[in-house]
């Protein structure tokens, strides 16, 4: 396996026989859930394909006083977790590497799904995603790129940006990884404290409840995860949102069909995300 490569990868080229060239982009600090992610990109791309996993803190999608100056980093770390999941390439590269010219003046604009949810909370956050994940296509020239599906408003945004762009990669999500008490995997985890890691099980148990209530509606679905939340102490909520799962627009009240609710909330200064699928069934009116 290589690593820390600095510079743009060649396509892999007539001769690299019929596999794919499979991408992970990560932030670092890998966890159980981006190995998953490495593990599918391996699948994907086949025996003779090469699994490219990206490493690289992008500051375009952290705001003033976000946690970018004390994200958790361990590229080393990182490498020797790779070793074994069948990564073949570690392309870290460096600020200058990515952003030649300083801060971009061009960027990618995730239009109105970057004005909803997360980028209501978080100004920018996902124009500087699409940004980043735009550069780094062009710098890998992946065949396929696999997020995970924990992001989801993310992973909409990407799909949506690689259509309308045309571009030729094609974009596949990966389901949440889940530690044993239900907690979605995410680097910032580390942060929180033995009691604030107990109240963030509010989340998961709150979408747990909203997906049982999908036959009461999607307000049924919404009052099930609220009350949930509510009961919870020291959580904030940021958002708690039942949507379409293409547009990412908040669902009608007479809305039956394919949903995904989303939640995002603070346990102590730790912001956390999460989400479930739910099929919605119309509210029976008695």
């Amino acid at each position: 396996m290589r690593w820390a490569i600095a510079g743009p990868l060649e396509p892999a080229g007539p001769d690299a026989g019929p596999g794919k060239r499979a991408v992970v982009m990560t932030m670092g600090a890998l966890h159980d859930g981006h190995l998953e992610l490495v593990r599918r990109a391996r699948a994907e791309a086949g025996p003779n394909g090469q699994v490219v996993v990206t490493i690289f803190v992008n500051p375009l999608q952290f705001a003033a006083g976000e946690d970018l100056d004390t994200y958790p980093r361990d590229l080393e770390g990182d490498v020797a977790k790779l070793a074994g999941v069948g990564a073949d390439v570690v392309f870290a590269p460096t600020l200058d590497v990515v952003y030649p010219d300083g801060d971009p003046v061009v960027r990618v604009a995730a239009g109105r799904i970057g004005d909803v949810l997360e980028g209501e909370h978080r100004p920018g956050h996902l124009d500087g995603v699409l940004t980043v994940v735009l550069k780094l296509m062009h710098l890998v020239r992946p065949d396929v790129a696999l997020f995970g599906e924990k992001d989801a408003q993310q992973l909409l945004a990407v799909r949506r940006m690689v259509r309308d762009l045309e571009v030729s990669v094609e974009v596949l999500g990966v389901p949440t990884v889940r530690e044993p008490d239900g907690l979605a995997m995410s680097s910032r985890n580390a942060y929180l404290s033995a009691d604030e890691r107990e109240r963030a099980l509010a989340l998961p148990r709150a979408l747990r409840a909203g997906a049982d209530a999908a036959g009461s509606g999607p307000q049924g679905v919404i009052n099930a995860a609220r009350q949930v939340l509510d009961s919870a102490d020291g959580v904030v909520v940021d958002y708690l949102a039942l949507v379409d799962p293409v547009t990412a627009d908040a669902v009608a009240d007479d809305y039956s069909g394919h949903a995904l609710l989303l939640v995002a909330a603070r346990a102590g200064t730790t912001r956390l995300i999460d989400n479930q699928a739910v099929e919605v069934s119309p509210e029976v009116q008695r």
